[in-house]
């Protein structure tokens, strides 16, 4: 079964409620939808520019006949492999690109089901979906990798880190969970409300109550648009992958593990106790004002907190 947090009971709206799990993964419980929202701010002077498309050479590797999506920046046998959470793609990373690959190996990821990648009628477990950065990785000649991964990306880095540990240099924890928040039957409901003839506003109105009080309008586009180009099938069984309690060990990540969190009611007091009981060796940080996508909120001083991450540790080769 799930282990459990602090949970506090969804209200009603519309005569319908929802449990949301959202953090990192899409898994972070929140009540009914826009609940959660803040009103919305004036964005950061020194934010880098949301208009900035750094250019990469767009590439695809093979897992089982099937074609994976990524754009690689730069060269070496060490990356930072970004890795977009659920019903995204790599686009969701356009505000650390340049400031990463400036100093950094950078390879972004379309997950299987996901962006320009193909999207198979298949499992989208966290195991499949480690295997596709694997392939990825395998098809840039890169041999080890420090893991960004944001939401759902979260769980896919550690089933690499399982499989794949040798290749593992270091793991970013993007809003994300080491442990689930919910049990068994919760998320069976949630999951549900994905099946339906509506689900395209389902996942809409969720994913908007996530949205933080800077969350720029043209990054509120680019999610939308994201989600709406994932097949139902494909986000209905992704979230069946991270419903499998499987995935959820308690088994310890020995490499450096970067988190940043966006602070949230639904998450205990012990959360930083529960992760560093996960990853021993743990920067951890909370961040207010944000929402569930927080680099897109504050890239600026998510990139530096990333960078001094990556110096601080000598995690993954310089250029």
């Amino acid at each position: 079964m799930f282990s459990k947090l602090s949970y506090a009971a969804p209200s009603t709206r519309n005569g319908q409620s929802f449990v949301f799990l959202i953090a990192t993964f899409a898994l972070i419980l929140a009540a009914s939808f826009g609940n959660y929202q803040v009103a919305a701010a004036t964005q950061p002077a020194n934010t880098p520019s949301r208009d900035a498309k750094p250019t990469g050479k767009s590439k695809f590797a093979k897992l089982d006949g099937n074609r994976v999506h990524y754009v690689n920046y730069g060269k070496g046998s060490d990356a930072i492999v970004l890795i977009h959470g659920w019903t995204m793609n790599a686009d969701n990373w356009r505000d650390q690109i340049p400031a990463l690959a400036e100093r950094y190996r950078v390879i972004a990821i379309d997950l299987p089901g996901h962006g320009q990648s193909d999207k198979p009628k298949l499992s989208y477990s966290m195991d499949y979906f480690a295997r596709a950065v694997e392939a990825v990785m395998r098809d840039a000649k890169v041999k080890r990798g420090v893991l960004v991964g944001h939401s759902m990306g979260t769980p896919v880095a550690r089933q690499f880190y399982r499989q794949y540990a040798e290749k593992t240099l270091g793991i970013v924890i993007v809003d994300g969970l080491l442990r689930a928040l919910a049990d068994k039957a919760m998320m069976d409901a949630m999951i549900n409300g994905f099946r339906g003839p509506t689900y395209r506003d389902t996942v809409g109105q969720m994913l908007a109550s996530m949205y933080g009080p800077i969350l720029p309008a043209e990054a509120r586009g680019r999610i939308s648009a994201s989600t709406a180009s994932t097949p139902q099938y494909v986000l209905v069984s992704a979230m069946e992958g991270m419903a499998d309690p499987a995935i959820w060990g308690p088994d310890k990540i020995n490499v450096p593990v970067l988190a940043v969190m966006a602070k949230n009611p639904f998450f205990g007091p012990d959360l930083e106790t529960l992760f560093r009981g996960i990853a021993p060796n743990l920067e951890f940080h909370m961040w207010e004002g944000v929402g569930h996508f927080l680099m897109m909120d504050r890239p600026k001083e998510f990139n530096e907190l990333v960078l001094k991450f990556l110096e601080k540790n000598h995690v993954a080769q310089r250029k």
